[in-house]
């Protein structure tokens, strides 16, 4: 059974497609959203922390300039993001050619990929979820794509340590 965010995410798809981009995009994810559709990357990301319900529980986790919840998506690897097509549209990647942290100690990288200049946490690309709201968590589990927290360990072959494991996903959320 498809997940009932997918469906209502899919039809803002279609909208999207049929408006053309950017007002649509804007309309659908915030910002980031919009940059991705008209291919622009924003000047200054600011990744900070805060607090969210995740699968039922209070818990820190990283958000954007406007409060979006920021995932990852676990086939990513530290150097591409494997998140194309209609998928990028309801995942907008975070971009940015000079991000910082508020309150966050990982590492924060640039990657320069499909999506442009993507904004990267010890390792893990950032996305935004096309459903989420500025304090609202709806993505966790879902496609693969997990919430992002401050203490993520570094991805494999990631600029911050390379050579380590990348943390198992956790095991609240929807699973699939």
């Amino acid at each position: 059974m498809r997940h009932p965010k997918l469906i209502i995410a899919g039809i803002g798809l279609a909208a999207l497609t049929a408006a053309g981009g950017a007002t649509a995009a804007a309309a659908a994810g915030g910002p980031s959203a919009s940059n991705a559709a008209i291919g622009h990357t924003a000047a200054a990301a600011t990744v900070r922390t805060a607090s969210a319900t995740v699968a039922g529980q209070t818990e820190t986790i990283l958000v954007n300039s406007g409060g979006l919840p920021l995932y990852f998506y676990r086939p990513d690897t530290a150097a591409k993001s494997l998140v194309t097509g209609g998928v990028a549209a309801l995942w907008p990647a975070l971009t940015s050619a000079a991000p910082n942290a508020a309150g966050a100690t990982g590492k924060l990288t640039v990657v320069n990929d499909a999506h442009g200049h993507q904004v990267a946490y010890n390792g893990h690309l950032l996305y935004t979820f096309a459903s989420d709201h500025a304090g609202q968590v709806t993505g966790q589990g879902v496609q693969n794509f997990f919430v992002a927290t401050p203490g993520l360990a570094p991805i494999a072959g990631s600029p911050s340590r390379a050579g380590t494991v990348p943390a198992a996903p956790p095991a609240t959320g929807y699973g699939y």
